[in-house]
């Protein structure tokens, strides 16, 4: 146990390390961090459970004294905690009469999504513990973005001076020349108006985005490093029929009540549309499993498989829409798991 813990803190370590050089803000810097949670997820999956959470508490520690407190704060509940999580959840098991019986994937990847809303409103909350200036923030941020894709045009009263400076070079009074109705008039620009309407929707849905990448970061997480630990002989499971993953009906229902969140004012609306988000990640993410399940033993699987991961690409994951409602309506019909083997 104490050689497992041993390992922990140096995995921790590591992760902390991985986490820290961002404040770099280079490319290969950017890239180290994205891997920041695998050192804790493969120690909590070779080792124990426990080596994870003590590479969490030592890392986020680290960072702590050496760095910052909010960079400690915020690599434990960004990285740290979801990472160690994670790795618990897919060792947790039970004793039936047929033998252990291990978590199921579908239960896991619900949770993935919902690990992956509550990390982001955990470090929401920590950059911003008042939602008015996170909310600010957002909207910055998405007027940056609209801006960037949909410059202004030139407004008729930038014209009018434009227009007016050949007369003042000349000497002229620029008052005379303009002439008397030259005063610029506050005019509402149509355009103006349609750039604002979409910064604000865009900050609105801004959570969504973020947690749906965090969540199929964190499975992709999930699955690289049990591979991992699954070729050097310590993954204590065996490996899971990923194909045949399946959620639970339930996450309908949690889904159904984190749109009703949506409308909730403060921190609760924006942990809503993150879970919303995220829960859209893991139904594509199903969808996914459950087109390689039923395309199984069919002639032609791989062209269809190819054909389909092709479509991903080249529409930069806008296929991934389909997928979703693929996977909705794969949960809410049930109809991949065999009637004798009911949900856990």
């Amino acid at each position: 146990m104490a050689q497992h813990i041993g390992i922990g803190i140096g995995a921790g370590l590591v992760s902390a390390l991985l986490f820290g050089v961002l404040l770099k803000a280079t490319p290969l810097a950017i890239l180290l961090y994205l891997v920041a949670p695998l050192p804790i997820l493969i120690v909590g999956l070779g080792w124990s459970h426990r080596a994870a959470l003590a590479a969490a508490a030592t890392g986020s520690l680290a960072l702590v004294l050496v760095v910052a407190p909010f960079m400690g704060l915020a690599f434990g509940a960004y990285i740290a905690l979801p990472a160690w999580w994670l790795a618990y959840l897919t060792l947790l098991g039970r004793e039936t009469p047929n033998g252990l019986e291990w978590y199921p994937t579908g239960r896991l990847l619900g949770w993935t999504a919902a690990t992956a809303a509550l990390a982001f409103i955990a470090i929401a909350v920590l950059s911003s513990p008042n939602h008015a200036a996170f909310d600010a923030q957002l909207r910055g941020l998405a007027q940056t973005l609209v801006q960037t894709r949909m410059p202004a045009p030139r407004t008729t009263a930038e014209a009018r001076r434009t227009d007016a400076a050949p007369a003042e070079k000349e000497g002229g009074d620029p008052d005379t020349a303009a002439g008397p109705d030259s005063a610029p008039k506050a005019e509402s620009d149509p355009s103006d108006v349609t750039r604002a309407e979409m910064a604000d929707a865009l900050a609105r849905v801004v959570p969504a985005f973020a947690a749906n990448g965090l969540a199929l970061l964190l499975t992709f997480y999930l699955w690289a490093s049990a591979r991992i630990v699954k070729i050097s002989g310590r993954l204590p499971r065996p490996w899971p029929d990923i194909p045949s993953t399946a959620m639970p009906r339930t996450t309908l229902a949690t889904l159904a009540a984190a749109i009703l969140m949506c409308f909730a004012p403060g921190y609760v609306g924006v942990f809503g549309i993150a879970l919303v988000g995220a829960l859209s990640a893991a139904f594509a993410l199903q969808g996914l499993a459950a087109f390689h399940d039923r395309s199984r033993g069919r002639p032609g699987r791989g062209l269809m498989l190819f054909g389909m991961y092709l479509i991903l690409f080249v529409t930069q994951g806008i296929a991934l829409v389909a997928l979703t409602v693929f996977g909705l309506a794969d949960t809410a019909l049930d109809r991949r798991r065999p009637k004798d083997n009911p949900a856990p």
